[in-house]
């Protein structure tokens, strides 16, 4: 009896943890849902520019380089013709680079092989937060040439901003608070399309993109 006692504390921690770890994740986009979305988001992209002579998509490295290219493939359903894409890594022109250094250690460099001159670019990133992310993505982009535009595509607007931007094209718009991250797995790097809501320990939260 005083064995079975003695377990009972620690069996209830392991029922409190599991608890924690179901409530901390809620899925708010599945597979489907983000096939729809990529979709939907590439008609969008059709009807304003009109065609896609002057179309090129940027995706922002890591995974919106991987959304842009599927969201080429449904604009080449729709046209005929898939507009030219390239990834932009904005290590180095964030003005937090350094609170990110760690993250960014691993990505691939920058890719864009054709000239921005004259042309609508879209922008393709995974999550818009505070917007710095695209802030250094469109400084970069003027290595490149100069666009005729830019607008932003994401599939999740999670809201506060710390600048003047804001997306063209939203997969999903999804209220958060600073204690709270958005998780993106995608096919090509996690083996699944899936987009989580994960509510993050006070010490744990930082700010993002």
């Amino acid at each position: 009896m005083r064995k079975m006692l003695q377990c009972l504390p620690t069996i209830n921690r392991e029922l409190e943890e599991s608890a924690v770890s179901v409530l901390k994740k809620n899925q708010i986009m599945d597979a489907e849902n983000i096939r729809r979305a990529i979709t939907r988001i590439a008609h969008e992209i059709c009807e304003h520019t009109k065609g896609v002579s002057d179309l090129v998509l940027i995706g922002i490295l890591q995974r919106g380089d991987i959304l842009a290219e599927r969201i080429a493939q449904q604009i080449e359903k729709i046209e005929g013709t898939p507009p030219p894409v390239g990834a932009l890594d904005v290590t180095f022109h964030r003005d937090d680079t350094m609170t990110h250094s760690g993250r960014n250690a691993n990505k691939k460099p920058s890719h864009i092989p054709f000239d921005l001159d004259n042309k609508h670019v879209v922008l393709v990133d995974d999550v818009l937060y505070t917007g710095r992310t695209v802030r250094a993505a469109m400084d970069e982009l003027n290595d490149y040439g100069r666009p005729q535009s830019i607008r932003l595509a994401v599939m999740v607007d999670r809201g506060h901003r710390e600048l003047p931007i804001h997306a063209d094209f939203i997969g999903r718009n999804v209220p958060t608070s600073h204690l709270e991250k958005i998780g993106v797995d995608l096919v090509e790097t996690a083996g699944k399309d899936s987009i989580v809501l994960v509510q993050a320990n006070l010490e744990e939260s930082q700010k993002g993109a």
